[in-house]
This record gives structure tokens, C-alpha cells and sequence, in this order.
């Protein structure tokens, strides 16, 4: 596409955008509202996800859009309930030290819940044994031993798990800052 001037590839990416909305809007939307019952979630999200469509620099390049779609979708609902389950369980820490020690500054509030978020993504993109495992050592404290039992597999699979998972949230927080 490198050929084609500037202004007719923008015509055709526009068009691929505007043919993919008309043709699977209603669509998106409908598959939504069946799995979660409420039309403005179902909006919301269907919004969303072609959002992420229109993010893409090559959307005439999807072979196959309501799969496309449907995988995008799904993955903002876990997205969002993964970024529930954070909010609430700082919340539910935020009790607790609120009886102890007082109610923190709301700025502080958003400002830990944008780092659980962060962290929660960056540990989101390791294979799952990985993810475990290091959570379980980090969180837990457990040994790479007693971490082998639970997961059933090798101590040394272990370490080799927690070694990428520390290298993938390296290189993670350097793509999010490359200045540090």
C-alpha cells in the first residue's frame, strides 16, 4: 500500500471501517446483550471494541471480522471484570486500614488502583503456569518447591517460570517507559 498517495489509502481504510460497522454493529451488539443481559452494556462494549478497530492500521486486513469482534469484546469483559475484582479488593483493603489508620487522600485511591491495574495487565500477558507461580512466590512467599507441588511440576520449571515472568514484566514496564 506504500504506492497508493496517502489520501486513497485513507479513503479505503475509511470505507473498510464504515462497511465493518454497518455490516456488524447489530450484530456485536445483539451477541452482547444475549450474554449480558443489559442493552447498554452491550452497547458500551460493542463501542468499544470497534474502538480497538479503529486503532488497528490495517483493519482491511481482518479475514474474518465477527470473529475478530467477538474475540476483542471478550477479552474488554475480562478486561473489565479483572479491573472489578482490583477496584473492589483495594476497596475492601481500604476498610480496613481506614478503621486503623483513616480515610486516604483520593488522589492516593487513584493512583494505586491505576498501578493494580497496570500490574494486573503486565502479569495478564504471562502463560498461566507462569502468572502462578509468581504469584504464588511473590504474594504467598511460597518456596519454588512447595510452588512445584501445587502447580505439579519441577522445581526448575519453576524457577524457569518465575525467570520469564520477571523478564516479561522488565520489558513491560521499559515498552510503558522507555526513559527508565
Amino acid at each position: 500500500m506504500h504506492d497508493i498517495p496517502a489520501s486513497l489509502g485513507d479513503s479505503a481504510r475509511q470505507q473498510t471501517l464504515t462497511a465493518m460497522y454497518s455490516e456488524h454493529h447489530g450484530w456485536l451488539h445483539g451477541w452482547l446483550r444475549k450474554k449480558l443481559g443489559c442493552s447498554q452494556h452491550a452497547a458500551d462494549l460493542a463501542h468499544d471494541a470497534f474502538i480497538r478497530v479503529l486503532m488497528l492500521a490495517e483493519p482491511q486486513n481482518i479475514k474474518e471480522p465477527r470473529a475478530f469482534l467477538a474475540t476483542t469484546a471478550g477479552r474488554l469483559l475480562i478486561d473489565g471484570a479483572r479491573r472489578r475484582r482490583i477496584e473492589r479488593a483495594y476497596m475492601e483493603a481500604l476498610v480496613i486500614q481506614c478503621e486503623d489508620a483513616g480515610m486516604p487522600d483520593p488522589a492516593e485511591i487513584h493512583v494505586a488502583l491505576q498501578a493494580l491495574e497496570r500490574i494486573a495487565e503486565m502479569l495478564a500477558g504471562l502463560p498461566a503456569k507462569a502468572r502462578e507461580a509468581f504469584l504464588l512466590s511473590r504474594l504467598d512467599g511460597l518456596t519454588y518447591n512447595e510452588i512445584a507441588t501445587r502447580l505439579d511440576v519441577s522445581a526448575s520449571s519453576v524457577k524457569n517460570y518465575i525467570s520469564s515472568a520477571l523478564v516479561h514484566c522488565y520489558h513491560s514496564l521499559h515498552a510503558a517507559d522507555p526513559l527508565s
